[in-house]
């Protein structure tokens, strides 16, 4: 869809401009704009953004970027979402030393040598190259070994395309994988499902019994807990045969009611 352009506002939604980010934010100061989205506006140059040096989240999702220089002087920016774009330079984010999250799925990425300008960042901990759920990602996720070669690149990052990989929650969540890559290798053989018949209980037989003994203060207490036990059973059985009454005179006065209308 063909943006309208409306020029009694220099017009051009296709631009960042001085007089679209004071529309948006009614900020007049281009400095005290801090946070800004612009989501889908068919955006392909970014115009003046770079004199908006205070802004901390920036959301440009969604347009048609392809060369981020305006982004260089944005140092105290601390959230990016560059997601569904056309980028495959990232140099000029060098300089955004504050950056500490940055989305960049669906963008044209295609190495990870385009990668290596992301490494100075310190405070960098979450890095999103791909979003299953929206099935956007760039030609680098298709390497084989592209996860395992972004976290030896970035070892302090946190967060990986929306799962952890350090801290709270990576341990379990990696433990689970490892479970169920177990499991899964286990039960299949040449390809087909094996039944798991050889299982082995964790421990031996008759290991929860309680073990006779001399000692006739103990046989009296095992004696007395094998009568709780026998008590329990019968009440046990007795609130089945109740319950079941229940429910069946239940389901006959039910039935009875429905003949009577």
């Amino acid at each position: 869809m063909e943006l309208k352009r409306d020029k009694s506002h220099e017009g051009d939604h296709e631009r960042i401009s001085p007089v679209l980010l004071k529309s948006r934010t009614g900020e007049f100061d281009l400095e005290s704009i801090l946070f800004l989205k612009l989501r889908n506006q068919g955006i392909h140059d970014l115009g003046c953004i770079g004199e908006c040096v205070n802004i901390e989240k920036l959301d440009l999702s969604g347009n048609n970027v392809n060369n981020l220089s305006s982004l260089a002087s944005l140092r105290l920016l601390s959230v990016l979402n560059l997601c569904a774009n056309r980028i495959s330079n990232l140099d000029p984010l060098r300089n955004c030393e504050s950056l500490q999250n940055i989305n960049l799925c669906g963008n044209l990425i295609n190495s990870f040598e385009c990668l290596y300008a992301l490494q100075s960042l310190r405070k960098l901990e979450n890095i999103r190259l791909k979003d299953n759920t929206y099935n956007y990602s760039n030609p680098v996720c298709r390497n084989a070994a592209y996860r395992t070669h972004v976290l030896e690149m970035f070892p302090n990052i946190k967060v990986l395309d929306g799962e952890r990989v350090v801290g709270r929650g990576s341990d379990l969540y990696q433990l689970c994988k490892d479970i169920d890559d177990t499991i899964k290798a286990g039960s299949y053989k040449n390809g087909q499902l094996v039944e798991q018949s050889d299982c082995k209980p964790w421990v031996e037989d008759h290991f929860w019994e309680i073990k006779r003994s001399n000692n006739a203060i103990v046989d009296e207490a095992y004696k007395q807990f094998n009568d709780v036990l026998h008590e329990c059973r019968l009440l046990n059985n007795r609130a089945t045969h109740v319950i079941s009454q229940t429910e069946r005179s239940m389901s006959l006065k039910k039935q009875s009611k429905q003949y009577a209308l």
